[in-house]
């Protein structure tokens, strides 16, 4: 098992394990395999966009902190009253910044020290959350290493979902009924995603080394404890459960609206075809969305998806900036580049699901 604490490699990083490779035959598409990212990655080098911002991130963590605690200072204000679960809504808000901001800290964002960096995650994803930031960070490199590969990438693998007709037919009982259902289910199982996540990050533990280990349990087990203090002492028993429940429904499916529509319904690489490069292997299983400052914030900048995983150490508020040149890119060696708009997005996703299901129905 790679060791937790690895941040995901960046191809940018020559002496990386996803340096893509030297010129490779070409596929259908006409696109070699290696060398065309080159090009590329000299070009947004010059740009500077993979140099860190730092300050911009400093200022951006302080200001979500101060936000969850002027929420934290009105849930105290408001008191034992029905009137605080309005307060669920901008605290799911802000803990799903709170888990952007530890997504990035992953990729080495922020910071090129090792030690700052998980420091950074520990707070945010363990502390902060709940969510076991070595359980999120072995999941997420190898999904980016070989995203939508149905033997590599965790993302894809069978669930409580499943992502190719293969996988569908291999359902019995009431996983075979779920899998009928799930492209109509999907969004209604995303509030249970807030629970999920805490839950699959105390399963880690025991995959953890031991000194690692014993940090990320006394985060995540001071999470649940402040967590349960702060609302049994300012809510009745009966509304600090209500005020969980729908605290973590709306935090699972802000996350999930965010993550659904990057791969889903994009193209999954044949385990035994033709081995693709890095270009080939990111641009094609992913999928960007258009749209405003309010998208990109909504969607904490991850809508340029096709950026971030040819980049992933790149800064998010760098992707919007090297989109023009990635995309003019593609362009110029007939690679498809993909980007909708958000609500077509959702619909291409949950169209994969609902064909996937189509066999069992």
């Amino acid at each position: 098992m790679p060791q937790a604490t690895a941040t995901v490699a960046d191809p940018a990083d020559e002496s990386g394990p996803d340096r893509p490779a030297d010129a490779r035959p070409a596929d259908a598409r006409g696109a070699t395999a290696g060398s065309d990212f080159a090009p590329l990655l000299r070009a947004v080098r010059d740009q500077g966009l993979l140099e860190r911002r730092t300050d911009r991130y400093v200022l951006g963590i302080a200001a979500n902190l101060l936000a969850l605690g002027a929420v934290v200072t009105g849930l105290v204000l408001v008191g034992d009253s029905w009137w605080s679960l309005l307060l669920a809504l901008p605290l799911a808000v802000l803990w799903t910044r709170t888990a952007f901001v530890a997504h990035d800290a992953g990729h080495a964002q922020i910071s090129g020290d090792r030690r700052t960096s998980r420091l950074i995650a520990l707070v945010h994803a363990n502390l902060l959350l709940g969510m076991n930031e070595a359980w999120w960070n072995d999941k997420h490199v190898r999904h980016h290493a070989n995203p939508n590969h149905i033997d590599k990438d965790p993302d894809v693998g069978v669930g409580a979902l499943v992502w190719t007709q293969k996988q569908a037919a291999q359902r019995e009982g009431f996983a075979r009924w779920l899998t009928r259902n799930q492209a109509r289910l999907f969004f209604p199982m995303l509030l249970l995603e807030g629970i999920a996540l805490k839950i699959y990050g105390f399963q880690f533990l025991r995959r953890q080394p031991l000194r690692e280990r014993a940090v990320s349990a006394l985060l995540l087990t001071a999470h649940v404890a402040l967590y349960a203090t702060l609302l049994l002492s300012t809510l009745s028993p009966g509304k600090a459960i209500v005020f969980a429940l729908v605290l973590h429904a709306l935090f699972g499916l802000h996350l999930g609206l965010a993550f659904a529509p990057n791969h889903k319904g994009m193209e999954m690489p044949d385990p035994d075809g033709e081995r693709w490069g890095h270009l080939q292997r990111q641009v094609l299983t992913s999928r960007n969305v258009r749209g405003a400052v309010l998208t990109d914030w909504f969607l904490g900048g991850l809508n340029y998806q096709i950026e971030h995983h040819l980049f992933p150490s790149m800064p998010r508020p760098h992707l919007r900036l090297a989109q023009p040149l990635v995309r003019a890119h593609c362009a110029g060696i007939g690679m498809p580049y993909v980007e909708t708009g958000l609500i077509e997005s959702y619909r291409q996703a949950l169209a994969h699901m609902h064909d996937v299901g189509e066999p069992l129905r």
